[in-house]
């Protein structure tokens, strides 16, 4: 073994785990597991914990190392864990220097002293060549967030929101699309903040214009999870050009006014929905998932069924869903609690009728001609992000399908027939 890394969360995550892997080479580091950790919820926590045990007993003499979101919110909870060997926050990840201790010998009694809320100033000033196992490449643009929401977390773990430069971001992607890659998806923390700290303050519409304009080889351009809200004109206008994929996941955690008030959110439930129908107005094909919290603080049966019918009223058909987590030191873990169960109840009520709806999408798309990118043998994703299985091509390739019939978790496809 030489350095294996283990990563749990969101796909700025998987980006940066590649760059970890990267300098952690780069410092001569050999035989480690390097554990990139994910705080948004305690489950998070506890499966990063039971991943180190495990790594622990399967590979004694390995160097384990803990880093990520998780280990810069609580770092003295796994620096007490005798099975780590080092804990590094996130602004000190992405540099090589972090790893150099372990790799020279010196020895690991003192564990590394995480920064501040507010400190992590890192950005992802570094260029990958792919990302292992996996058919599209994610592209990190933005780390951190400015805003509070009552109930979350991660701004004490990423620190203020930062932008990577657009020149960056673009030949970044020149060179995945270089290296074979056809889907390249844009990530961040809060990416809908895109540019206000650099030069001219671009906005993420402008970044997205700019990568379709001077990257003409990338087939398709996705974008992660938004806050709709702050979406700029720019980005509307790019929504109309077909390599940008008609799959937006929104960042919408509940659909009642007053919970959105008191989870401290920017928008409320008529301005989603707006935003939906002008998204769909412009882009017919578009269809969007969205993050949902079940029993937030105060949340009563009337206002989750606002949210429910949300669901229904937007047509969303990919849920996020998951019971609140309460996360000490913020604001909602303060606030009276629904109880465990009832929120476990909402939440499973949400994932079937997601569940339902996303069944209604795959129904809508049988005897329809899909353009897939293939993951891996026997299975691809179609533009809208569905599941495909296929017997045609090789991952990375984008082949083009008849779809024939639905499955439990998603689609069954054909070659496309060509007319003689």
């Amino acid at each position: 073994m030489s350095i294996e890394t283990i990563t749990f969360g969101c796909r700025l995550n998987a980006y940066e785990s590649e760059v970890i892997k990267a300098e952690a080479q780069k410092s001569g580091l050999t035989d480690a597991i390097i554990i990139n950790t994910c705080a948004v919820t305690a489950e998070a926590v506890r499966q990063a914990k039971q991943t180190i045990r495990k790594a622990r007993r399967e590979s004694p003499d390995a160097k384990i190392i803990v880093t990520g979101c998780a280990a810069q919110t609580q770092a003295r909870d796994f620096g007490d864990m005798a099975e780590v060997d080092l804990v590094i926050g996130n602004d000190d990840k992405l540099k090589a220097e972090s790893y150099q201790p372990i790799a020279f010998g010196v020895p690991l009694n003192d564990k590394v002293q995480v920064n501040d809320i507010m400190s992590v100033v890192e950005t992802a000033g570094h260029l990958i060549d792919g990302l292992d196992g996996r058919a599209r490449a994610f592209v990190q643009v933005q780390n951190g967030c400015d805003h509070r929401c009552t109930f979350c977390i991660i701004p004490y773990g990423r620190g203020p929101s930062r932008s990577v430069p657009m020149g960056m971001v673009v030949e970044q992607i020149k060179r995945l699309v270089g290296k074979g890659y056809k889907e390249a998806v844009l990530t961040g923390v809060d990416i809908t903040s895109y540019g206000g700290d650099l030069p001219g303050a671009p906005t993420l519409g402008k970044l997205t214009q700019a990568i379709l304009r001077h990257v003409p080889d990338l087939p398709r351009l996705r974008i992660s999870s938004i806050d709709s809200i702050e979406a700029d004109p720019a980005l509307y206008e790019a929504v109309t050009d077909p390599r940008l994929m008609p799959h937006l996941h929104l960042s919408l955690q509940s659909g009642d006014d007053m919970i959105l008030k008191r989870m401290k959110r920017r928008h409320l439930r008529h301005d989603a929905l707006e935003i939906v129908d002008k998204l769909r107005a412009l882009r017919p094909d578009m269809v969007f998932g969205a993050d949902i919290i079940a029993g937030f603080p105060t949340e009563t049966d009337a206002m989750f069924d606002n949210t429910f019918r949300f669901v229904t009223e937007a047509e969303l058909t990919y849920l996020h869903v998951f019971p609140f987590s309460q996360r000490e030191g913020t604001p909602a873990a303060r606030m009276p609690q629904v109880n465990k169960r009832i929120a476990r109840d909402r939440a499973a009520r949400l994932r079937a009728l997601g569940d339902a709806q996303f069944a209604k999408l795959c129904a809508s798309r049988v005897g329809q001609h899909e353009s897939v990118l293939v993951e891996h043998d026997g299975m691809g994703r179609s533009e809208q992000f569905v599941p495909v299985h296929l017997d045609t091509g090789a991952p990375g390739d984008i082949v083009d399908v008849e779809i024939q019939a639905v499955m439990a978790d998603g689609l069954v496809a054909r070659p496309k027939r060509v007319a003689a």
